[in-house]
């Protein structure tokens, strides 16, 4: 009775581990079946310009790999060599057409030259999502950009804070006729309030460090009672911080801006920047695929997302979530 007892226990287990096995095989099977059918999406990055010195689109770039890392996408990236520079992303725009990649995100140069380039985008079918700044017409997908004319009104309320009547004020902007620079220039004056008036000149730097460090230069001297300067980018902000830090004016002379590359985080803790106000270009890359992976996998998504931005000062630029912001290569924002 034993031995026919243990047997039986012999055959059940068989029977049992044959189930679990077949279960086993079923599921393997169904997830492979499932990893086949995932489109692997083919989606091309063109941001204003591919500079490394640049903080801000050196940290877009990153955030957009790692959202193509996570969204199992491939990703290539294409730009030309300044944000000037709108015939090389027309061209870069066209040849991007021909590779028919599922999706496009696409920083445009210009507010109004880019239109048309971009209308042939959506013409062929490619999915199109405008990244920090958009053009004259509601043809994209979505939209992810830092809320430009919010955050320069902010840096400009911040401004009043350090103005008195007589001071004049001087902005040194980065590109004529892009989206951006309009946006934040008007934010700014609205932010100024009363003092909006005390604005003496806005000069246009090309998003040229040099270009925007001699302009500055020129505009003290032309106005050597200014009190503030205003840049409305990283190349701006820098190139005017450098001119009043080598001029022995800082303090003297205030410097505001936007972004928050290593030289701007450095010049603040020195002085010569009261303020800068931080976008989070790291987030805009992020958003920006994973709103393309979305309206290629028909999810809703949000048609204009605003990626955020903040004000930081000398005052509370050590608090931990502001090093976050200001060191975004620690992670998504």
């Amino acid at each position: 009775m034993k031995k026919k007892y243990t047997s039986k226990r012999i055959i059940t287990g068989m029977f049992l581990c044959c189930i679990l096995t077949a279960l086993f095989l079923v599921v393997f099977s169904l997830l492979h079946m499932q990893d086949q059918d995932q489109k692997v999406y083919k989606i091309i990055l063109i941001p204003k310009t591919i500079d490394e010195k640049n903080g801000f689109w050196t940290s877009l770039i990153a955030g957009a790999e790692l959202g193509a890392e996570e969204f199992k996408s491939d990703i290539e990236i294409v730009g030309g060599k300044s944000e000037t520079d709108v015939e090389g992303q027309i061209k870069c725009i066209k040849e991007s057409i021909e590779k028919m990649p599922d999706a496009m995100l696409v920083a445009p140069c210009s507010y109004s030259e880019m239109s048309e380039a971009l209308q042939d985008v959506v013409d062929s079918g490619i999915k199109l999502i405008l990244i920090d700044s958009v053009i004259d017409r509601d043809i994209a997908q979505g939209v992810v950009a830092t809320d430009n004319y919010l955050a320069g009104r902010e840096l400009g309320e911040f401004t009043r804070g350090l103005l008195s009547e007589n001071s004049q004020i001087g902005i040194v902007a980065h590109v004529k006729g892009a989206s951006t620079a309009i946006e934040r220039e008007n934010g700014m004056r609205e932010g100024l309030g009363d003092y909006e008036k005390q604005v003496m000149d806005v000069v246009f730097c090309g998003s040229s460090y040099e270009k925007a460090y001699s302009l500055t230069v020129d505009m003290l001297n032309k106005y050597p009672e200014m009190g503030v300067i205003m840049g409305t980018n990283e190349y701006a902000a820098v190139g005017a911080a450098r001119a009043v830090k080598d001029l022995g004016l800082a303090g003297r002379v205030k410097v505001v801006g936007f972004d928050n590359s290593i030289e701007e985080i450095q010049l603040l803790e020195e002085g010569v920047f009261q303020g800068i106000i931080i976008q989070k270009p790291f987030n805009i890359g992020y958003l920006g695929v994973e709103q393309a992976v979305n309206v290629l996998d028909g999810k809703k998504a949000d048609k204009n997302v605003d990626s955020g931005c903040k004000m930081i000062t000398k005052e509370n630029m050590y608090e931990e979530e502001n090093q976050r912001l200001l060191y975004p290569f620690t992670g998504q924002q």
